[in-house]
């Protein structure tokens, strides 16, 4: 049997994909846990170095290839490109900057010298989401390969093209075939069989909570890394630049059409700016292009369903319902969305209590940095925030309280770079994203020990 892939605009058939069951992914994972050679640190660089290079140079194709089965505008498929690249070229330095310590030891009157390595965990199982096809699996398989592991690959079965493009990139790049496989299919069956192997020795996943929840059980005793989403607020306190502000709500809610774990899903305004902040981000509302993906001049494509796009039309008249003020779009067509802006919001709407996956920008209300903590904290999750704020004690304040990974100042919680931890509290997941967290994270510490002295030296 084979998974079909379709363009979420257009609803035409892109290719199709191998339905593979739980005994052909088995065989896969034999054959990738059956041959433990470790490629050099210098080598591994080469490769990834290699493919940066490679994606810079095919750079419009990989575009068009992700904004075919994705949906996500020309303009956002271009930059998770050169993101993706960027990522790469990080790995391959850090490939190289693998280190471990010395630690001098007096045990028993004996003088010893303790020195550790940082050794691959082994077959990483990396399972991703549609929301950035290329970029999620770089993040995941960059740091592996760069640790010197060997990684099976489950990309969603909604934009699995992207990742066969880049593995196929890879061993271009000089990666053996055998230090990387990708299985497609149910993601029930092929995820939680890849999961719970006992030829898996780590698993890292991004997506919902549920799936999350469910793949952690099904690799009980392995390490793993879970970034499940986020609910993410930008914090507009009465001194911040309202023109940033807008900006940033209006950028950040947007952008992928809201369907990005660390976009703003939440407009927490004070009560004093709360007017002049919703007509400022109702007015670049009105020029964000929704459309045709493939379009250079668009700005927001579709969703990647009808139905994703029938829940968050749900919620917004939910929302509203419940008494917020739709103060710009709303509308669907299909799987399109006009970008919405919302106002007087209520802290219990399914559109702000859940994570969104939508084009929407919903305000809610505050009068004192304790109630935004407050609503800030109220949900499930726990990824990144960001602040506008000119008072930098009221920012180290309110940044202590919230229950979450990373707090920005003058940006939205969309802030991201290669350099620094990525991950989440509560149930946004476990452990930490970045290409040198991720390393680290991806190999297991040996001790070796030994005397200052060996027997015989004087």
């Amino acid at each position: 049997m084979a998974v079909q892939v379709r363009n979420p605009y257009t609803g035409e058939e892109l290719g199709t994909v191998p339905e593979q069951s739980a005994d052909e992914v088995t065989g896969v994972l034999a054959a990738l846990a059956g041959d433990r050679r470790v490629l050099a640190p210098p080598d591994r660089a080469a490769v990834l170095a290699k493919a940066a290079a490679l994606l810079a140079q095919r750079r419009d194709r990989i575009s068009d290839l992700i904004t075919g089965e994705s949906g996500v505008c020309k303009k956002e498929t271009l930059r998770e490109v050169d993101r993706a690249a960027g990522n790469l070229r990080v790995a391959a330095v850090e490939a190289e900057r693998i280190t471990g310590e010395t630690i001098p030891l007096s045990s028993g009157g004996k003088e010893k010298l303790a020195v550790t390595v940082q050794e691959p965990v082994g077959v990483v199982a990396a399972i991703t989401p549609f929301n950035r096809p290329l970029n999620q699996v770089v993040v995941k398989l960059a740091p592996a390969l760069a640790a010197g592991n060997r990684v099976v690959l489950k990309p969603s079965e909604k934009t699995p093209l992207t990742a066969l493009s880049f593995v196929d990139l890879l061993r271009e790049a000089g990666l053996p075939p055998e230090n990387v496989a990708v299985v497609t299919g149910d993601p029930a069956e092929v995820g939680g069989t890849i999961a719970a192997s006992p030829c898996t020795d780590m698993v890292t996943f991004t997506g919902g909570v549920t799936a999350g929840h469910a793949v952690a059980r099904a690799a009980a005793g392995k390490p793993v890394l879970l970034e499940l989403g986020g609910n993410d607020p930008l914090i507009v306190f009465a001194d911040a630049d309202l023109a940033t502000a807008a900006k940033l709500a209006v950028d950040g809610g947007f952008a992928t059409a809201g369907q990005s774990c660390r976009g703003v899903k939440r407009v927490l305004a004070h009560g004093s700016v709360a007017d002049e902040l919703v007509a400022r981000m109702v007015e670049l509302a009105k020029t964000k292009r929704y459309g045709d993906p493939r379009d250079p001049a668009t700005d927001l494509g579709p969703l990647i369903s009808a139905e994703a796009a029938e829940l968050v039309e749900r919620r917004i008249s939910d929302a509203v319902a419940r008494g917020a003020k739709l103060r710009h779009g709303g509308s669907r067509d299909g799987a399109l969305v006009e970008p919405a802006v919302l106002d007087e919001v209520p802290v219990d709407a399914e559109l702000v209590r859940e994570e969104t996956f939508g084009p929407v920008a919903p305000v809610l209300r505050f009068d004192t940095p304790d109630e935004a903590v407050a609503i800030a904290n109220s949900t499930r999750y726990g990824l990144q925030a960001g602040i506008l704020t000119r008072d930098v004690d009221l920012f180290l304040g309110v940044a202590r309280r919230l229950r979450v990974g990373t707090v920005n100042l003058a940006e939205g919680p969309h802030f991201d770079s290669p350099h620094i931890p990525f991950g989440g509290v509560k149930h946004s997941g476990v452990g930490r994203e970045g290409i040198r967290f991720s390393i680290r994270a991806m190999t297991v510490t040996k001790t070796l020990t030994m005397p200052y002295r060996l027997v015989g030296e004087g």
